[in-house]
C-alpha cells in the first residue's frame, strides 16, 4: 500500500525552511515502512510504503501515535491518503 500522510503545526509560530521536523517525524515511523520526505516546509508530507496486509487505518493510527513522541507533540496528522492499493480496493482518504 503507498500511502501520503500529511502533518501540521497545531500552535505556535509558523514553521520555518528547516527540515529538521519532517527528518524527526520520518524517523518516529515504524522503521519496516519504506519513507520518503516529500515536503519538510510548512505542513510536512510523507509518504509510506508497506508491503504489508495493513489498512489505511492502522497506517493513521500509527502515525498519531508517533506524533505523540514529546520532540513533535506540536504537529497532527492533517491527511492520509491512500495512493495505491493492492487488493484492499481503490485509492481513497483514509477516515
Amino acid at each position: 500500500m503507498l500511502v501520503e500522510l500529511t502533518m501540521r503545526r497545531t500552535a505556535g509560530e509558523p514553521v520555518g525552511g528547516s527540515p529538521v521536523d519532517g527528518i524527526r517525524i520520518l524517523a518516529l515511523l515504524p522503521e519496516r515502512w519504506r519513507k520518503d520526505l516529500r515536503q519538510a516546509t510548512g505542513d510536512v508530507v510523507i509518504r509510506v510504503h508497506t508491503d504489508e496486509d495493513v489498512t489505511g487505518a492502522q497506517i493513521r493510527a500509527e502515525a498519531v501515535e508517533a506524533l505523540t513522541d514529546p520532540a513533535i507533540s506540536h504537529w497532527e496528522l492533517a491527511d492520509c491518503h491512500v495512493l495505491t492499493v493492492g487488493r484492499h480496493g481503490p485509492g481513497k482518504d483514509v477516515p
